[in-house]
This record gives structure tokens, sequence and C-alpha cells, in this order.
């Protein structure tokens, strides 16, 4: 099992299913992700590049965004702020939280961002 997979599963309920949830949504969205284990997070790359990673703390998760200032839709949704000078993320305290819908288009303008800034 890779580190990555490992600290999902090594989670409680009901994260380890949100985990398994984004984790599913982030491969299947942008399949050319390699995910990988940087900083104790599963961290996901795209050609070579900080793609996204999750990142479980005691009452939310979050799916965050190294250069997420760069992120063009749904800005209202993303966390950030003043320690967070290009990090963005999309937070979640549920299953139930999570839009589906948000969360493909955020994916998928970060990746159409990473190609076409090559």
């Amino acid at each position: 099992m890779n580190p990555a997979q490992a600290y999902i599963l090594s989670k409680p309920e009901p994260w380890r299913t949100m985990l398994i949830e984004l984790q599913a949504i982030i491969k299947s969205t942008v399949p050319e992700v390699e995910e990988t284990y940087k900083w104790n997070l599963p961290f996901y790359m795209l050609d070579g590049k900080m793609f996204c990673f999750l990142n479980f703390r005691k009452s939310f998760i979050d799916v965050g965004f190294p250069r997420g200032v760069q992120i063009t839709v749904h800005k209202e949704a993303l966390v950030g702020g003043e320690k967070r000078i290009n990090l963005r993320s999309l937070r979640y305290k549920g299953l139930k939280d999570i839009d589906f819908e948000i969360l493909i288009d955020v994916l998928l303008n970060v990746a159409h961002r990473a190609v076409t800034n090559m």
C-alpha cells in the first residue's frame, strides 16, 4: 500500500469515506495526475507540477490547491486569506457538503491552467 492510500485509510469515519470519494473524483476528473505523498499528505502532481492535495483536519477536509490564487471559477467557494498567499482550498465538513459540480469545475480549471502555462 502506498503512503497516500495508508494516510486515507488511517482516518476515522466519516472522514475516511470522504477522503476516498475525493480521491476518486480527483483521479477520474484528471486521470493524468500522479498520486504522491508529500509533507505527510496525499499530493497530486500534474506534469511534474503541484496540482492539489488532501488534508484532513480535526473538523474538516481541505482539497488544497497550491496555486489556487490562479483559479478563475467558483472563487466564492474557495477558502484563502492573509496566511494563504497563493493557496486556496475547497473545505468540506461532511459528505453532504461536497458540491461535486464545483469540485469538478475547479479541478478542470486548475488542470487547464497547468497545461496552458507550460
